[in-house]
């Protein structure tokens, strides 16, 4: 089912949440909504399912308006981050719930409520476990039973507030290569919210960068990450590091480096930020008379085949943060750089922006 949000906002007291969203969700496709805590993500999930109204704007499923249409005609499941399981019930009368409290006309027989519930145990890989209470379960355990209790009453669409968000990495990584192969065997639409970067990345089809209330740009995982629409977009997608400097005529002006900056042919001596990503940043020994920033190595932090290294600022050099650099563990080897001694930086590659 297609989701269309159109000129979505709402406002609470004088804090805007969200401001005139509009959006697309593609028949089948999984949507990650990225970005940081207060950005509107979880209010703009909210109102798909129904569970907030909007100030203005409307949300249609499969082209028809569903703005006024209340939360248990919408055909929505819905998965939080803290489980909501019923404490009191097993693991297959949670799963089951959602189909024995269906209308008399509607609701499944006992016979294929079992059949239901004990596919979805299957699909969530839970079948040994179908007699036993929540309180018996770890929490990705806990998650899986809360995902196939939301796909029980077979939604048209699928949506997740933070899944993963209340498990440890392992488990967080484990269980979201489970959904994404969960998904294509179901092929329901889905939108999940999260501000974990590497889980939007991994999962999702497409990608919702938001920021205060208004999305900052959408694309394929791959088209974000190459091609960011804004600084914002550029900073939150990982670690960065910032340069400050001037553009001027299509080039980046930045402590003693000129850096092609083509994109601003047009500016003339503008204020600039150069977003340059460590595994872009050139690292060598200092040597008199070769080009670079001096900086000094303040830590090596290296763990299977990446050395981290972290490097202060030196002299006049203006970053807006301490950088820091990826290299090849076995060229860090070779090169013998120490802590404490001197080095020149330069990027390979930058992203330069217009201070607005």
């Amino acid at each position: 089912m297609s989701i269309e949000i159109r000129h979505i906002s709402k406002r609470f007291g004088s804090y805007h949440a969200l401001s005139s969203v509009d959006l697309d969700v593609h028949s089948g496709e999984l949507m990650a909504l990225l970005g940081p805590s207060g950005c509107g993500k979880t209010t703009l999930l909210r109102i798909i399912a129904g569970l907030e109204s909007a100030d203005e704007g409307r949300i249609l499923f499969a082209g028809e308006d569903t703005t006024d249409v209340h939360v248990r005609e919408r055909q929505v499941g819905f998965v939080f981050q803290h489980y909501a399981l019923f404490r009191h019930m097993t693991v297959f009368e949670n799963i089951a719930f959602g189909l024995r409290i269906k209308p008399r006309g509607l609701r499944p027989s006992s016979a294929q409520i079992k059949t239901r519930v004990t596919d979805l145990l299957k699909r969530v890989q839970m079948e040994s476990m179908a007699d036993r209470y929540p309180s018996q379960l770890s929490g990705g355990q806990r998650q899986r039973i809360a995902l196939a209790r939301a796909l029980a009453v077979e939604p048209k669409v699928l949506l997740l507030d933070e899944p993963f968000g209340a498990l440890d990495a392992n488990v967080r990584r484990q269980l979201r290569r489970w959904l994404r192969r969960l998904h294509d065997e179901l092929e329901v639409t889905s939108i999940f919210v999260t501000h974990d970067q590497e889980e939007a990345l991994e999962v999702a089809d497409r990608v919702v960068l938001m920021n205060q209330g208004a999305i900052e740009q959408v694309g394929t995982p791959q088209q974000v990450w190459d091609h960011p629409a804004s600084a914002f977009v550029y900073g939150f997608l990982g670690d960065v590091n910032r340069f400050e400097g001037r553009a001027h005529e299509g080039q980046l002006h930045l402590d003693g480096l000129v850096l092609d900056a083509p994109e601003h042919r047009q500016a003339q001596n503008a204020r600039a930020m150069a977003y340059v990503r460590p595994h872009e940043l050139h690292v060598e020994r200092y040597r008199s008379g070769a080009s670079g920033m001096l900086a000094q190595l303040q830590r090596a932090i290296v763990v299977g085949p990446i050395a981290r290294l972290e490097i202060g600022s030196h002299g006049d050099r203006r970053a807006a943060q301490p950088l820091e650099a990826h290299m090849n563990a076995d060229r860090f080897d070779e090169l013998g750089l120490k802590e404490g001694e001197m080095l020149l930086v330069s990027p390979r590659k930058a992203r330069v922006f217009l201070h607005a």
